[in-house]
């Protein structure tokens, strides 16, 4: 079972903060979730709301470079459709590592990312109108909780697929998608989600 730090260690620090990202780490979080914009500029900036322009932000370089060889970041690209996607996906894909992964809803950003970086690790949220099968190409399903079944867990799985579920906080609930199938949880509570998978099972 993965376990990753949903906006970094979100409960204890403001969400995707270099802090939260830090706090995460300190926890020992060996994935680190993240929301990237396009700010009017041009930036690759960590926000999940689109960015404003009295308000500065961390930038994606920043936050790689504090997580490098430490924890691999999961990047949510968001709204790529509403900026020039091509160069927006091309230089976020150029950012990440091999311990990185690319996370949207919009399958076609993804799939350029893949072409851009072959062996990029991607993530395809489904639900809210996009099908599992729009996943088949990525390395990774994304489920909301509210909406995964174990039906959903194991067609993912059947297409060889991580199942990753958000935003999961209740221990019990952890557990009990373990049991589902989930491959991973994004948590706002990575302190409380680590203990309960040993690290071979993190992996």
């Amino acid at each position: 079972m993965l376990v990753v730090a949903h906006r970094g260690a979100s409960f204890e620090r403001p969400e995707n903060t270099l802090a939260a990202f830090e706090r995460a780490i300190e926890i020992g979080a060996e994935w680190i979730e993240m929301d990237v914009h396009a700010d009017d500029d041009g930036r690759l900036v960590v926000t999940h709301d689109k960015p404003r322009s009295n308000r500065a932000y961390p930038t994606l370089e920043e936050a790689l470079d504090l997580m490098r060889g430490r924890a691999g970041a999961m990047v949510e690209l968001k709204t790529p459709s509403r900026y020039r996607r091509h160069a927006v996906v091309a230089r976020t894909a150029r950012f990440l590592g091999e311990d990185d992964a690319l996370l949207c809803f919009q399958r076609p950003a993804l799939v350029e990312a893949r072409a851009l970086r072959p062996g990029l690790r991607t993530v395809q949220h489904v639900g809210f109108g996009v099908s599992i099968n729009a996943a088949r190409d990525a390395w990774g399903a994304g489920f909301a909780d509210r909406r995964v079944t174990g039906r959903g867990l194991q067609s993912a799985l059947a297409l060889r697929l991580v199942p990753l579920v958000y935003t999961v906080n209740e221990p019990a609930r952890m557990l009990e998608l373990g049991d589902l199938g989930a491959g991973g949880i994004f948590t706002d509570r990575p302190e409380l989600a680590l203990p309960l998978f040993p690290a071979a099972a993190r992996r």
